[in-house]
Formats: C-alpha cells, structure tokens, sequence
C-alpha cells in the first residue's frame, strides 16, 4: 500500500467523523490519564461507570495523592485489575504533585516515568488532551493496520512499531485524528472476529483477502 491510498483511507474515516472524540469522559488531562490507566483490559463503558464518584472523590491529583490504594481499590472494584491500577493511580498523583506541581506534563518522557503510564497511555493523554499528532496503538489500532495493509506485516510486528510507521507515514494534516478514525474503526466495523466488510467504507482500499459478505 501507498502512501497516496493511507490517504483516501483516512479522509473515508474522516469524512464519517469529521470531529472524532474519545469515548472515555473526562474534564481536564488528570482525569484523561487516570481515565487511561483504569482502560487497560477494561471497556470504556465500564470506565465511564465509576469515573465520576471517583472524580468527585479526586479531581485533582493533590486529591488523589493523599487517598489510600485501598480508598482507590473501593471506586473501581468493578474494573480488571483494580488492586494494580489503585496503586498506580495513586503513585503517579504523588510523583505529579511531587515533581510537576499537580499537573499532567505535556512530556513523553515524563509521562512515561509515571506508575502504570506506558507509551500507549502517554500518547492518549497527547493526543487527546493537548492535540499532539501522535498514533495511540491499541488492540483495534494494531489489527486495523495490519489488517487493512496500512503497515506491511514486516513493519507492524510490534504496537510501537505500528505507530512509529503510522506517524512516519500519514499525512500530518491528518495525523492529530488518526487514532481515534482508526480505533473506532476497528471497534465497531472491523471487528476482531466477524468485520462488516459488506458495509466497510474503505472495502475497496483495503488489503484483507478474507473479507466477510452481508451473509457471513
């Protein structure tokens, strides 16, 4: 695949979500990041279920800083891994408070120094709170691409590798949107087991030999 057809495949996306969002809910980079980190192995729906008495507990990090793992554990029992993910949310409000003045650095770096915050994570938060043009893979992301053809199977082994090629190779105009055309994408049309082929707006761009029929 060309460059030239990445292209057309991200203005079809975009021309379905002209102003894509992340589905998570949240008021300022604090809450995005805390957000994040409770995603991991999670649905957003289920985030989003206990995010607001959590936020309302702590919508800073000073708040959260001084909350127990345990007081943590009591908001988002619901959630996978909810032991780890309480931790973690608390240490990275105490090294935010500590190291940051309480707020979310606009710093990859920094970002990924903190408890729990891994590349995926770090990029969300700077893509979605501060607009930076980066490409978030996640589990939908990763199987888009390589599915589709937009990162030949030799340079997508890896998530990183696949966002490394993704912002190396789409075009900047359109790169601050790209991961969410592309996550939403691949979590309600090209989906894990069964794609909507029959109704995919990029069918004809796209290299996936095994494509589904409106009978599958």
């Amino acid at each position: 695949m060309n460059d030239n057809r990445r292209r057309e495949i991200l203005e079809r996306l975009a021309a379905l979500r002209p102003a894509p969002q992340s589905e998570l809910h949240w008021k300022n980079p604090f809450e995005l990041l805390i957000a994040v980190m409770l995603s991991a192995q999670t649905t957003d729906r289920k985030v989003n279920a206990v995010t607001p008495a959590l936020f309302e507990r702590a919508p800073t990090a000073a708040a959260m800083a001084v909350m127990t793992p345990g007081e943590v554990e009591g908001f988002i029992r619901t959630l996978g891994l909810y032991r780890s993910k309480a931790r973690h949310a608390v240490e990275a409000s105490q090294l935010l408070v500590r190291d940051h003045k309480g707020e979310v650095p606009r710093d990859f770096k920094a970002l990924t120094a903190l408890p729990g915050v891994g590349e995926k994570t770090a990029k969300v938060v700077l893509n979605v709170a501060f607009g930076e043009p980066l490409v978030a893979v996640d589990t939908h992301i990763f199987r888009v691409a390589r599915r589709t053809g937009l990162v030949p199977a030799a340079s997508g082994s890896t998530p990183s590798a696949v966002g490394s090629f993704l912002e190396r190779h789409l075009p900047a105009a359109l790169l601050t949107d790209a991961h969410h055309w592309l996550l939403l994408h691949g979590r309600y049309c090209c989906t894990a087991r069964k794609p909507h082929c029959a109704d995919c707006p990029i069918a004809d761009l796209c290299e996936f030999k095994e494509k589904t029929s409106s009978a599958d």
